[in-house]
């Protein structure tokens, strides 16, 4: 998306997790422990992926985006398909979107990444430098 930034990724911590399950630090009631809201959001707003769940190994792995920002207001806290995202984008200033994977089967779940949207992430530029850019490179 052309106005993501602040972009955080978890996937160190999730390897590190899934080191502490696979090697029995870890029980897997621990880690698959998604809300019924979680897994109803992933069936209705959720994008499903290729991506098969490192505990079942059975189902594949649906991302979550959840949106919040003082803007949404009500909307805050909700889920949002993929699509929806960059229309939000073009006319909200700024909303964070955090990334959750879940898997429907086991209720594996992990924050996989965290990004800021909205508007003003949008570079301006300035007419005036780019006149004078031009008239430079003449």
């Amino acid at each position: 998306m052309r106005t993501q930034r602040q972009v955080v990724d978890y996937s160190l911590q999730k390897r590190a997790v899934l080191r502490d399950v696979y090697s029995g630090r870890v029980g897997t009631y621990e880690v698959c422990d998604a809300s019924p809201y979680l897994k109803s959001a992933a069936r209705f707003h959720g994008e499903p992926t290729e991506q098969r769940c490192p505990i079942c190994r059975r189902e594949n792995l649906t991302l979550v985006h959840y949106i919040y920002g003082d803007e949404l207001k009500q909307s805050a806290g909700q889920a949002r398909t993929l699509a929806e995202l960059p229309v939000l984008a073009m006319t909200l200033r700024e909303f964070q979107v955090y990334v959750v994977e879940v898997c429907q089967g086991c209720s594996w779940n992990h924050l996989v990444e965290q990004y800021l949207l909205g508007r003003d992430g949008l570079v301006v530029a300035d007419p005036e430098a780019t006149g004078r850019r031009r008239e430079a490179q003449r």
